[in-house]
């Protein structure tokens, strides 16, 4: 199973620069979205359709705003929308797929680049999120939770980690928080493969030139249950892939 983790930064932005004959060309089993920026009348159903993939999508009340999805090849035995929680599922944060005894989560974590009221936002959904999926797992061991974490974990994943690390995504709490989550039972699955592999990134801003000199960030991470470490066969990033100010992320794995 290849399932991609993508910050579309608006689905239908994507859409216009190619997004589904990338699709048709990639072939990946399940694709988890963010960042949609879409109500579901907004949603083009029928092309993905077309290409073999039922989709899900889990939106934001506020339009033009956050929103995620899953779509995907294989059906789902169930589809569970947002988390229960309304400050959150109100911004359309978390959707999950059910496949036999695998779930597949599409998130979408807050960003605190706003200011101090949205990083504090932040903070609390980063707890309440840890709480939720450790009594996830309880019930459903085995979870890829894919998304944009909006966190560099390591001076590696960064492009200048000292000049960062008083902005929102580097900081020494959130980087703490995200160290404290893996080690709650969960593998970067990019690290797993490509442990030192330096210069590997899927968000760049859209100014400064940022991509084409590669001063990028990686936040989006396919983050898998140490109970799936037997079927991890790869994870890789697709820095060439161009529908957004994010690339997509990519994970394979096998059966038991």
């Amino acid at each position: 199973m290849k399932i991609i983790t993508y910050n579309v930064n608006g689905l239908r932005a994507a859409l216009s620069k190619g997004f589904t004959q990338w699709l048709e060309e990639e072939q990946p089993d399940v694709v988890c979205l963010q960042e949609t920026k879409a109500q579901p009348d907004q949603i083009p159903t029928l092309e993905f359709e077309a290409l073999g993939y039922r989709s899900y999508f889990f939106s934001a009340k506020k339009k033009g705003y956050s929103g995620v999805a899953i779509l995907t090849r294989v059906e789902p035995d169930h589809v569970e929308y947002g988390m229960g929680i309304p400050a959150y599922d109100d911004e359309g944060r978390f959707i999950r797929a059910d496949y036999g005894d695998l779930s597949v989560v599409s998130v979408y974590h807050p960003s605190g680049t706003t200011g101090d009221a949205r990083q504090a936002f932040k903070m609390k959904w980063l707890e309440d999120f840890q709480y939720y999926i450790g009594e996830l797992k309880k019930v459903r061991p085995n979870l890829i939770l894919c998304g944009d974490y909006n966190i560099c974990h390591r001076p590696i994943d960064i492009h200048d980690p000292v000049r960062n690390a008083t902005n929102s995504g580097f900081l020494p709490e959130e980087r703490e928080w995200i160290g404290g989550f893996i080690d709650t039972g969960f593998i970067d699955t990019f690290r797993y493969f490509h442990p030192e592999e330096a210069g590997k990134y899927s968000w760049w801003s859209y100014r400064f030139n940022a991509r084409a000199n590669n001063k990028g960030w990686r936040i989006d991470y396919c983050m898998a249950s140490e109970s799936l470490k037997s079927r991890l066969k790869d994870a890789y990033i697709l820095p060439e892939v161009y529908h957004s100010d994010h690339c997509p992320c990519v994970l394979e794995i096998g059966e038991v």
